[in-house]
């Protein structure tokens, strides 16, 4: 797995979008245990901390170490730094595992395998992201040159799954049908801007041009958004259970 986000996770934290409350609720609804969950890749911890309100236990691992450092601490959320293929969990241990926008940087085939290890038989394995936002239509049209052709070359291979909302991606479970989700907020420019100072193909281009790709549209940015505007997310969620080959 690749770590692209040690490097800024105070900005990550700050910046990035959480799920809607509706999504925790499905979940509420449609669980069959509340004892343990393993939010995988857990980065700032924003999931953890929100299962965390109604699982007894909560394990949050990710191969970041400093994103872990800046997680939220709750009693109930134990926080380790391990490889979302190879854990120390033991077999059959989570009534949930949990992956929000972090599968796509995973090997797939252990991955899947280590959750067939650790989920119990009537456990759900849960895939979320967003993909990308969108805003009134003279800023979309600013960030869809910019996320094309600006920064187009330095995202990672494995952006290209999130680009496909998670549709490409194997899983290699009974997949239970899901409602869509979108996450709207209203924010000033300055939380817009630095949001897009998080993505991994900004600090790609940063590192191999010594400058900032997003002062290259700043100025557009500015006079498009205005000093607030409205951004939607769509939430990408995938959810299943083992096959019976599998319990």
């Amino acid at each position: 797995m690749k770590d692209n986000f040690s490097g800024h996770s105070k900005d990550y934290a700050q910046y990035r979008p959480k799920y809607p409350p509706e999504i925790y609720n499905w979940l509420k609804q449609n669980l069959n245990g509340f004892e343990t969950a393993w939010d995988c890749g857990t980065g700032n911890g924003q999931v953890a901390a929100e299962l965390a309100e109604f699982f007894e236990r909560v394990e949050a691992t990710d191969i970041s170490s400093n994103q872990i450092k800046q997680a939220i601490k709750k009693s109930n959320i134990n926080y380790s730094v391990q490889p979302a293929e190879q854990t120390n969990f033991k077999n059959h241990q989570f009534d949930l595992i949990i992956c929000a926008q972090a599968v796509h940087w995973f090997n797939f085939d252990k991955f899947y395998s280590e959750v067939k290890r650790c989920l119990k038989p009537d456990g759900l394995i849960v895939i979320m992201g967003y993909g990308l936002f969108r805003s009134v239509s003279e800023v979309n049209q600013i960030i869809q040159e910019f996320y094309d052709g600006i920064i187009g070359s330095y995202w990672d291979e494995e952006r290209k799954y999130l680009d496909e909302e998670y549709k490409t991606i194997p899983f290699p479970f009974q997949s239970i049908k899901t409602p869509g989700f979108v996450r709207a907020y209203e924010w000033d420019i300055d939380h817009f801007l630095g949001y897009l100072r998080t993505w991994s193909a900004v600090k790609h281009y940063e590192r191999q041009h010594g400058e900032d790709p997003v002062a290259l549209v700043e100025d557009q940015l500015r006079k498009a958004f205005g000093d607030k505007n409205e951004i939607n997310f769509p939430i990408l969620f995938k959810v299943g259970k083992l096959e019976e080959a599998d319990q």
